[in-house]
């Protein structure tokens, strides 16, 4: 990957960055409300388990930012955390923050190997 390249999706990891930061301070969509009626107590849990699994997800997806802007700094970006084979640029411009190639992605996904809780945990408390 040229230096131009690695430039330009540094320059996306960190604006989905700033993106998602901003998203998880507004948690208001997980107070807890108590209302007179038993349904709207339902529907309004209901309403709060979503935002907190929107929550989770944006949390993750920021970890997986933050850990492809530390991979990019010690020059491991763009290899696969698995195999250690080159991720193709094509993926690396559809899904920037991904630390798998397709094929150890797809493995992953079906349960074959499960990712390096390890190395992502070091790589975070590193950032």
């Amino acid at each position: 990957m040229t230096k131009q390249e690695l430039n330009k999706q540094k320059a996306v990891l960190e604006a989905k960055r700033a993106e998602l930061a901003g998203g998880l301070r507004n948690r208001e969509g997980i107070a807890i409300e108590k209302t007179a009626d038993a349904l709207d107590e339902v529907q309004l849990a209901g309403e709060r388990e979503l935002a907190i699994r929107n929550l989770d997800r944006e949390a993750n997806l920021l970890r997986s930012v933050r850990l492809a802007l530390t991979r990019i700094e010690d020059g491991t970006y763009g290899m696969c955390l698995h195999c250690e084979e080159d991720i193709s640029p094509k993926r690396l411009a559809a899904v920037p923050w991904t630390a798998y190639c397709l094929k150890c992605q797809e493995a992953a996904d079906r349960r074959q190997f499960e990712p390096d809780e390890s190395l992502d945990t070091m790589l975070a408390d590193a950032a």
